[in-house]
């Protein structure tokens, strides 16, 4: 697959790719309401596929762009934001027209298989859980069209002390902010945050991550057709950096700093913004299957524990990291072991990593194996492959068999988050939920999570004891689900970023104002100064 090959679907005048002397399409920046080129600076970006060139990425804002139109952009953009519930109130219904006719466009068969290619160009995953990123970006457009954008800044009021007093919360945007998108949602991640942004009235500038940013300026050729104002936004493409260094000269101009990707990262940048920050980061995410196994409901479960561990060949920060099966679940296993076998590269279901090499996720692997009584259960293996560059990694999926037992003393090792298609499993007995929930309460990425059951006691118990951001509870409970329809983000981080639904964006992009409306009357008397 070639991006030109999707690029060349006619849309719109706005869906083009510029080219530079070559059939190689070069990504441009999107500063001050126009699309600029660079003359030079580019690294390659290759298909994960075959190993064919895909773009020109910016590796440096060269001298033909400087920092200064991106300065110039968080410059311009006053604290209280573009718009706010005292200020250009009539932006909340041309931003809700702009969500209904995005959401109208991702209905476009054509739009949205161009946009669902052009996922898989970038991120190899299979059609479906490509368009599955489209149809969440469509559904969140819908959610915030019409009057919803303004809903979504509805505030709240208190009674006062006195006559003509009263207090009124509202919830205030910080003005010039600054996203750092992910590779592993090329469209979903950013277009939500990016969009959520916008709704409550800031300027956002946005980076996406090298190898999927093409993604992304597509995306925001669609808005601008739509009827976004071009000057509302900037788009900057370079290293992490030079995206650093713009960090480090202009953290005071950078209200707020939203990023999604790696613990370490996150913290580094937590630090360099002084806390100004929200994060969405890594998850080690668990799932416990509870002691009333149904027979009739083994091969639901089972579906799910592999949608959950290998769909987007495990690359997603809400993957099943481990199972805790109790004993009278060991019938799932075989039927896990079928479920991943049938998982190919043809199909992109599976396929190949993106940030971790094979060499490495193989070595990781047997570090597992070698803890004693530990198995590899299915997978383990190599997929060799000569089209797939050596940059990126391709295994089978593998699951490993870690004893309850041997937990604690290979912690960090148990517990390390492989991003590709690698998953623990630990069996428990009747008087085991302790030590797992002890397990849970030491992990430190609290983003999803599951628990299997249909007695609410133990539901109660587990849900009682654990302090994940997002955790599913019943027979059907996954840890992979659609953000558009609940709190997707960590918990236990005071610095915690949700995304999709309306109380995610208030909490991601707004502070609260408090304003005091005191109106009189004045007494007919000055009391004594205290």
């Amino acid at each position: 697959m070639k991006i030109t090959d999707f690029a060349t679907v006619e849309l719109a005048d706005n869906y083009s790719l510029t080219t530079h002397g070559g059939a190689v399409p070069s990504l441009q920046h999107h500063v001050g309401g126009k699309w600029v080129s660079q003359t030079g600076g580019f690294t390659v970006v290759l298909s994960p596929l075959n190993g064919e060139p895909l773009f020109l990425y910016p590796k440096e804002v060269d001298q033909t762009i400087g920092f200064e139109p991106f300065i110039d952009g968080f410059k311009n953009c006053p604290k209280h934001g573009l718009h706010n519930p005292i200020k250009n109130p009539e932006r909340y219904l041309m931003l809700g027209e702009v969500c209904f006719k995005a959401a109208v466009a991702l209905q476009v068969p054509e739009i949205e298989d161009f946009f669902t290619r052009l996922i898989q160009c970038v991120m190899p995953k299979s059609y479906a859980q490509a368009r599955g990123e489209v149809i969440v970006t469509r559904q969140f457009f819908k959610n915030f069209s019409g009057d919803n954008a303004r809903f979504l800044c509805k505030g709240e009021t208190t009674p006062g002390d006195h006559l003509g007093q009263e207090s009124c919360i509202y919830h205030w945007p910080y003005g010039a902010v600054l996203i750092i998108a992910p590779f592993n949602f090329p469209l979903e991640i950013p277009a939500l945050q990016l969009v959520g942004a916008l709704l409550v009235g800031n300027r956002p500038t946005i980076k996406a991550a090298t190898t999927v940013a093409v993604v992304l300026e597509q995306f925001l050729r669609l808005l601008f057709t739509c009827g976004l104002p071009e000057s509302d936004v900037d788009l900057i493409h370079c290293s992490g950096w030079w995206m650093e260094r713009l960090i480090d000269e202009e953290k005071s101009l950078i209200r707020h700093l939203q990023f999604t990707g790696s613990s370490s990262v996150a913290n580094h940048l937590a630090a360099k913004m002084k806390g100004k920050i929200a994060v969405e980061d890594a998850g080690f995410d668990w799932k416990i299957l509870g002691p009333d196994c149904d027979p009739c409901t083994i091969g639901w479960v089972a579906y799910q524990c592999d949608q959950d561990a290998f769909a987007a060949s495990g690359q997603k920060c809400s993957a099943q990291s481990i199972l805790f099966y109790h004993e009278n679940w060991e019938t799932i296993l075989p039927a896990l072991k079928d479920l991943a076998e049938r998982r190919n590269l043809e199909n992109l279901t599976n396929g190949p990593v993106l940030t971790w090499t094979t060499k490495e996720m193989l070595d990781h692997i047997e570090k597992l194996a070698a803890i004693p009584g530990a198995k590899i259960l299915f997978g383990g293996r190599a997929i060799e492959n000569p089209n797939i560059p050596k940059v990126y990694g391709l295994i089978e999926p593998t699951m490993v068999l870690v004893p309850i037992e041997r937990v604690l003393g290979h912690f960090d090792l148990v517990c390390k988050e492989v991003f590709g298609p690698v998953t623990v499993a630990v069996k428990y007995g009747p008087y085991e939920l302790d030590a797992v929930l002890e397990y849970c309460e030491r992990m430190t990425e609290h983003l999803t999570a599951a628990v299997v059951s249909q007695d609410p006691q133990f539901i109660n118990t587990v849900l009682g004891r654990t302090v994940n951001g997002t955790i599913y509870a019943g027979i059907r409970a996954r840890t992979t689900g659609a953000p558009q329809n609940h709190w997707f983000g960590p918990a236990g981080d005071p610095r915690a970023a949700g995304i999709g639904t309306p109380e995610a964006i208030r909490r991601t992009w707004t502070s609260p104002r408090c304003v005091i409306c005191d109106v009189g009357p004045i007494p007919d008397t000055i009391p004594e100064q205290s």
